[in-house]
């Protein structure tokens, strides 16, 4: 067997003696001498590189996907015999951790307390005494704070006890609801009501056609005037014209998106301009834990003829 292995990683899995292993440019499609492989480790190609080689990898039995979904991958055509895992659970941790800190960024009021040192201005409104629940306006401390993770998997379940454990009380919502990891998760048919009472919503929703723009006009509208939007998942899960229009008239207090709609994200994106807005480059990833693990359990099972950790339903729905 014929394993192809990205070269955006250093991965060194234990391969039984019958499987050899070949590294790709991830920057590229796979090169045609290597479109025999019948394993394909996916991880920092393009959609279109990936389509590219898709039609022409016959003999192709497995692609793991070391990111947390498999958007690109699945969008690529790849044979429907062909069987998809995706990396869930790899980025857990750092996801987790740069949620947390695009939250204590805007509840800390950090923007505010940068352009206050580049003022060379010591801002006495941002210290000394404060409010933990201000009477208008948003909260200055996790203490107390109502959260709402929207997208309640690996990583909400992470961030969570995160949270917990600075004081916040946090629900989520997600398709089932239920009681996960000691997190009472609320359905769709509960969650407008939910938004109501949310201090700070943290989307770690994935891209399908069901989550297009879920975080809507109305939606946001649902969402007190007080309160903090932090988006870890994917940039199409929110309307981005009606979080501009609600951060500029001041219907939402702050948001953070370590992800948008179109990435790279244009220079002249209207995002770019509107008041008290975070943005990272899609950095909360990128470092996946446990990586050669997955691909080591998932090798033998595709060579056993198991069940695929991770593994994406034969339907390819999304």
């Amino acid at each position: 067997m014929k394993l192809l292995l990205p070269d955006s990683l250093p991965l060194d899995p234990h391969l039984p003696d019958h499987v050899t292993a070949v590294r790709y440019d991830a920057t590229a499609p796979v090169p045609e001498e290597h479109r025999d492989a019948e394993a394909l480790v996916v991880w920092g190609s393009s959609r279109a590189d990936l389509a590219e080689a898709a039609p022409h990898m016959e003999q192709l039995l497995w692609v793991q996907s070391l990111g947390a979904g498999a958007d690109s991958v699945l969008a690529a055509g790849f044979r429907p015999s062909v069987r998809i895992a995706t990396g869930a659970g790899l980025h857990d941790g750092p996801v987790a951790e740069h949620a947390l800190t695009l939250t204590l960024a805007l509840v800390r009021r950090l923007a505010s307390t940068a352009q206050a040192q580049q003022e060379r201005r010591w801002a006495p409104e941002l210290g000394g005494a404060q409010p933990l629940r201000p009477d208008r306006g948003p909260v200055t401390s996790l203490l107390g704070s109502n959260v709402v993770i929207w997208g309640f998997g690996h990583i909400g379940q992470r961030l969570a006890g995160l949270l917990q454990g600075l004081g916040a009380t946090v629900r989520g919502a997600a398709r089932s609801p239920g009681v996960r990891g000691g997190v009472v998760v609320v359905g769709p048919e509960d969650l407008d009501d939910e938004l109501g009472r949310t201090d700070i919503l943290i989307m770690i929703l994935p891209s399908s056609p069901s989550s297009d723009r879920a975080l809507d006009g109305p939606r946001l509208a649902r969402l007190p005037e007080h309160a903090y939007l932090v988006n870890v998942g994917r940039g199409s899960t929110v309307d981005e014209e009606a979080l501009v229009e609600a951060l500029a008239t001041g219907r939402l207090a702050g948001a953070a998106l370590d992800v948008a709609s179109v990435e790279p994200l244009p220079s002249s994106a209207a995002l770019w301009e509107a008041p008290n807005l975070w943005i990272t480059p899609h950095s909360a990833g990128g470092r996946p834990v446990g990586a050669e693990e997955l691909i080591e359990s998932n090798l033998a099972a595709v060579l056993q003829d198991r069940p695929l950790r991770n593994a994406v339903p034969a339907s390819r729905a999304t």
